[in-house]
């Protein structure tokens, strides 16, 4: 029986998930928080030594975990930036989410390139504060000195690799990864320096793309590291979906995506146009509010937790006696109205009821997400399944609703670490095309998530229904929003 191992270092910790290679059944597990300081109440800092991601592995692996592993997969926050010097040294702790300090420079980039329809012919994507390519804008405005001496750049599970290899000379990404960058191509498979030098002001050095089932290399003990990936794609890796699937993520913010054979080019800004981890493509549409609509009516009815504003909702009935709610809390991307507010429309007499109003936040956060969905569907995206992931996605109103909403079957996997399974079905793909027991081309057919599964049935007239009532008020408060 060969054992492999999964690692995902996210924002705050890292999970390691050790495998059966045939079956990926999980043997073992560890899990450590990175030693990074939160203020209490406060946002994570953008700006992170790496030498803590190494640190919380460590720990994690603590106590033999490994033993007898025979290879690692590696899945890592994305959009975290190291910028290193010349000696392979960093210039500056890692940049890393959404980035904030970044918004002025991204509008910079928009304008330098020629707009967004030139940044989506370029690169698939538009430029956005939490990319890459828009950090090395901003390191070069406002850390020139550090700007002029990196000489290389590291994503963090690029990093992440080469630092369990040894710091080899050389350095490697994989196309999950770099499709995210802003300056590499998931429709020509290439990178574009000429835009990080555009972003950076000079040219650099970048890692090497490798193929999916491709090793970054063996340490000298003998263990087969591969090419790693984003944690987005690993967590799509290891929930096993495949065409006519997609996944729906509900956290504060929202996202879909889908897999797709080609790449899809969106002037409007849409779809950011990723690539998996298995050759195929991974187009993303995001929306900037799910979860915190819920939590912001929640608060507004005095209600605890998510629990009870669920329950409440359950007592209303669908349509939410005509309260319709345009979750646009924090501006929105999908559709993009980044300056305006949330609406709440409908207000009669008899729908001025708490259960009403709960109801309605839930239709209207996934009625958003519903939209971002269309997005897709209309680029010709196959969409006969969905994945529902987050916490919220256990709420029996979530349940209820989305079903319809969506116009599909929503499948709801029981919670694991799929960022580290899928990490360990790479590294067992990568072992098994080393010793040529696995193609190349075809991953290793792993168990696929347990979950629970909801059929919109006879709902789906109702759920139609709703949606139109939600996309009547979007059109009346926003003409033209998806134009």
């Amino acid at each position: 029986m060969g054992i492999v191992a999964g690692l995902d270092s996210s924002p705050a910790f890292t999970r390691i998930v050790v495998c059966d290679m045939d079956t990926g059944a999980v043997i073992r597990q560890g899990y450590a928080p990175h030693p990074i300081e939160v203020p209490e109440g406060g946002r994570r800092p953008s700006d992170v030594d790496p030498q803590a991601w190494l640190l919380s592995l460590g720990e994690a692996a603590g106590g033999g975990l490994l033993e007898g592993v025979q290879a690692i997969g590696v899945s890592a926050q994305q959009n975290a930036v190291i910028p290193l010097d010349a000696q392979g040294n960093t210039v500056r702790p890692a940049m890393t989410g959404a980035d904030k300090r970044a918004q002025v420079a991204a509008a910079d980039l928009l304008d330098a390139l020629g707009g967004r329809e030139a940044w989506a012919q370029a690169v698939g994507c538009v430029p956005q504060a939490a990319q890459p390519v828009t950090k090395l804008r901003w390191l070069a405005k406002n850390e020139p000195e550090n700007a002029r001496r990196t000489a290389l750049l590291l994503q963090a599970h690029d990093w992440l690799v080469w630092q369990l290899l040894g710091r080899p000379v050389r350095r490697t990404t994989d196309r999950g990864g770099a499709s995210g960058t802003g300056y590499w191509s998931a429709a020509t498979g290439g990178y574009r320096p000429d835009l990080v030098e555009l972003a950076l002001g000079h040219q650099v050095a970048l890692p090497d793309v490798l193929g999916p089932a491709e090793a970054a290399g063996t340490t000298p003990e003998g263990l087969l590291i591969s090419a790693g990936t984003g944690e987005t794609m690993a967590a799509a890796f290891g929930l096993g979906i495949g065409f006519g699937d997609a996944v729906v993520s509900l956290g504060a913010s929202g996202s879909v995506m889908a897999v797709h054979p080609g790449a899809l080019a969106d002037q409007s800004g849409m779809i950011t146009s990723l690539a998996d981890a298995t050759g195929m493509h991974l187009p993303v549409v995001t929306t900037l509010n799910a979860v915190r609509a819920l939590r912001g009516t929640a608060e507004l009815l005095g209600l605890p937790d998510l629990e009870s504003l669920s329950e409440l909702a359950m007592k209303s009935t669908p349509g939410s006696h005509g309260l319709v709610l345009l979750p646009y809390l924090e501006g929105e991307r999908t559709p993009d109205l980044p300056h305006t507010a949330g609406t709440l429309a409908g207000l009669r007499r008899e729908s001025m009821k708490p259960e009403h109003l709960a109801r309605a936040s839930f239709e209207g956060m996934l009625c958003g997400l519903a939209d971002a969905l269309d997005v897709l569907r209309g680029r010709g995206v196959e969409v006969r399944r969905i994945f529902l992931l987050g916490q919220a996605a256990e709420l029996p109103a979530v349940q209820a609703v989305a079903p319809a909403l969506f116009g599909a079957q929503v499948v709801v996997p029981q919670p694991a670490d799929y960022a580290a399974l899928g990490a360990a079905r790479q590294a067992a793909w990568a072992l098994g095309a080393a010793q040529g027991t696995l193609d190349p081309r075809t991953p290793p057919a792993w168990q696929g998530a347990a979950a629970q599964v909801l059929e919109p049935g006879d709902d789906l007239a109702v759920g139609q229904a709703v949606r139109q009532q939600y996309t009547s008020v979007r059109e009346q408060t926003h003409p033209g929003a998806f134009r």
